[in-house]
């Protein structure tokens, strides 16, 4: 008998050498991977699939017949909702109402991008809740001006070339209008301070201040 044949025995196995030990091996990690299926499957089955809780994101529109009913007034239009009272004015304008020309950049109050007017005010709408405005005018850059009859800022805007990606156009437009109904000096380090609040990510802000001088020295002019 070879030596071959020898070693085999043993370990226990009659079959060739380097055969017969690796067919068993093979068997056995086999039958041990069919016992761990058997014994995960009916947990895997078991587990619920994770469903987003509804609650914990207040920017999700919600359910009619649900949250606290208030009444916005809009562009000069009446909107009745039903709101989570953790709803903030942007989310409601843009999920809730459908006026995404308001836009959502820092969440934080910190860019400008959200500028809407509460009763003729510029303010951020993403650090407002929208169940505290019932009975206040709200202005979003929708309701500013329209193509074909725009507001004199959005035509500045415009012909000064005041914007680049456009990301942040409408909350600088807001601002600017509000701005212009605000005391400020006639200099352009005064617009510029009262245009602080609003960023432009894209360094527009020469064009952008041109754009509002333009606009201030024609209601200058025509006082």
């Amino acid at each position: 008998m070879s030596n071959d044949t020898n070693k085999n025995k043993g370990l226990g196995t009659d079959a060739p050498s380097g055969f017969g030990s690796s067919s068993r091996r093979a068997f056995l990690s086999r039958l041990g991977s069919v016992g761990l299926l058997a014994t995960t499957a009916p947990l895997a089955r078991a587990v619920p699939a994770a469903t987003p809780d509804p609650a914990s994101n207040p920017s999700t529109p919600t359910p009619p017949g649900t949250g606290l009913p208030v009444t916005l007034r809009i562009n000069g239009t009446e909107h009745k909702l039903q709101l989570d009272p953790r709803t903030t004015l942007l989310d409601c304008l843009r999920e809730n109402i459908g006026l995404t020309g308001t836009k959502k950049g820092c969440d934080h109050g910190q860019c400008g991008a959200c500028t809407v007017h509460i009763n003729g005010r510029r303010v951020n709408s993403c650090l407002s809740f929208a169940v505290m405005h019932e009975g206040d005018e709200i202005t979003t850059i929708e309701g500013l001006g329209q193509p074909g009859n725009l507001h004199p800022m959005q035509a500045a805007f415009v012909a000064c070339d005041g914007y680049q990606c456009g990301y942040c156009t409408s909350g600088q437009i807001m601002s600017a209008a509000a701005l212009i109904k605000e005391p400020c000096g006639p200099h352009d380090s005064d617009v510029k301070e009262s245009m602080s609040g609003n960023i432009c990510r894209c360094g527009a802000y020469s064009n952008i201040v041109a754009a509002i001088q333009s606009v201030r020295q024609k209601k200058l002019s025509a006082s």
